[in-house]
């Protein structure tokens, strides 16, 4: 078994309710692929969340992770990607409020590949990170539709080391199955030639393509 960001060859392994791999090497944590939902399963348990713009808590997280990491570092308009927007995209009905084009792709609520054949601006992934069973292979993807000094906005709850990682809340959810840290982060932005503007040790990294 081999790390799915730096390939590192020696892994450790957690044995908890289900069994994680940890690299020491860039600090990811991602689980037993036996522990994996199938497809069906998964996009249920997604269909369960209240993730719409009735609920005001989801609006908000959105409303801050805006004014936390784009405004600061987007100052102007342009095409963005919603990638993995889930059934209610409210993030990207924020950013049309900003005057931003957005284009929403999600695999299971919004198949059509409207990314294909174009480059954006931004592109956003909030909380889709930490349901990757492949990360860099979504990585290659959206690399590839940056354009140039584009930005990569990412959200995921960020794990607590493998001292704390048995009791932590975010890994309770089946369909999380893989965990970052900023030292994660880190090694993605090395292997891609990506540029960390922004990053804050607990959920958000913002990338820029040089």
């Amino acid at each position: 078994m081999d790390c799915k960001i730096c390939n590192n060859k020696t892994l450790d392994i957690l044995e908890l309710e289900s069994i994680y791999y940890y690299c020491p090497k860039c600090n990811l944590i991602f689980i037993d692929e036996i522990s994996i939902l199938d497809s069906i399963e998964e996009k249920s348990r997604y269909e369960e969340h209240e993730n719409g713009h009735e609920n005001q808590g989801y609006v908000r997280m959105f409303e801050i992770f805006i004014k936390q990491v784009i405004e600061p570092y987007i100052s102007k308009t342009g095409l963005v990607l919603d990638f993995g927007c889930g059934p209610g995209p409210v993030l990207g009905a924020l950013l049309k409020e900003r005057d931003f084009t957005v284009d929403q792709y999600d695999p299971y609520f919004f198949p059509e590949r409207v990314f294909e054949g174009k480059k954006y601006d931004l592109i956003t992934s909030t909380e889709v990170f930490e349901h990757l069973k492949e990360p860099l292979q979504e990585m290659n993807k959206l690399y590839e539709h940056l354009k140039k000094d584009a930005y990569l906005a990412i959200m995921t709850s960020f794990h607590p080391g493998i001292d704390d990682f048995a009791d932590w809340w975010y890994k309770r959810d089946p369909t999380h199955i893989t965990f970052y840290n900023s030292n994660t982060f880190k090694e993605i932005a090395r292997k891609y030639s990506l540029e960390i503007v922004f990053e804050d040790g607990d959920k958000y990294c913002l990338f820029k393509k040089r």
